[in-house]
């Protein structure tokens, strides 16, 4: 799992969403859901934000750095 996937499920969960809900919230395809929480790491990034909106979220340009998963 990615950074990115883990805090979109964490986000969805403490929010008490399930995937289906944060699909229809965000105007975005369930099967984009489920594939950004499994840990894709290639999609368009105007989609992720538009998730990320959801949750006063946005991505940005940061330094690289390594997480452990």
């Amino acid at each position: 799992m990615t950074l990115l996937s883990k805090t979109i499920k964490a986000k969805r969960k403490e929010n008490g969403l399930t995937q289906e809900e944060l699909s229809l919230k965000s105007g975005l395809g369930l099967r984009l859901i489920r594939e950004i929480e499994q840990g894709k790491t290639s999609m368009r990034m105007d989609k992720v934000n538009q998730l990320l909106q959801l949750f006063g979220m946005e991505l940005i340009p940061a330094p690289k750095t390594t997480y452990n998963e």
